[in-house]
């Protein structure tokens, strides 16, 4: 039998699954989100070559970036996902030659964002905290087509200026149950 990868629960070998999950922003959460892309940040590498250097140089760590996150879910009344997305660019509120303070809102649209992931008995287990977001790209709703038979979806892009987890969150003790007797 492996080793025990956790410290608390050190009956459980198997990792946690990926469909419990939840989105928060403004200090709630959004209403759902079926579906989250990966974190994913990528360092370049930066090269240091001596002029007088036959052969290659030296690598070390460049500049970071942070991969923009997508977030799905089913078209509903709620309007998070178009509210948000308005306060980059609203129609409304745009001139006949917007200028960038004519269409966004300068003061708010940027968020930080929380996602929560939980074990199968309902306990949050990780926490990632995103920086500084904002909707770079919106769809109101995917194609339609009268022969489907599936949810009508919407999405956002989110830019991002990094993320990371957040370790205040500690292992929960997983509980045990036992038959009624």
């Amino acid at each position: 039998m492996p080793a025990p990868e956790f410290t608390v629960n050190t009956q459980r070998y198997d990792p946690y699954l990926n469909y419990r999950f939840k989105v928060m922003w403004d200090g709630r959460y959004v209403a759902g989100i079926n579906k989250v892309s990966a974190l994913k940040r990528v360092t370049a590498f930066a090269e240091n070559r001596r002029g007088a250097e036959p052969g290659g140089g030296t690598i070390g760590p460049g500049q970071t970036a942070f991969d923009p996150i997508t977030l799905e879910r089913g078209v509903t009344h709620d309007r998070e996902f178009e509210q948000w997305a308005n306060k980059v660019w609203d129609y409304n509120h745009a001139s006949a030659s917007p200028s960038p303070t004519d269409i966004v809102s300068l003061k708010d649209y940027r968020k930080n964002m929380i996602i929560e992931l939980f074990n199968e008995a309902g306990q949050a287990v990780a926490r990632y905290n995103i920086y500084r977001c904002w909707v770079s790209d919106y769809q109101a709703m995917a194609e339609l087509d009268g022969s489907a038979s599936t949810v009508l979806i919407q999405t956002i892009k989110l830019e991002n200026e990094g993320w990371q987890r957040d370790n205040s969150l500690a292992e929960p003790s997983e509980a045990s149950f036992m038959d009624p007797e």
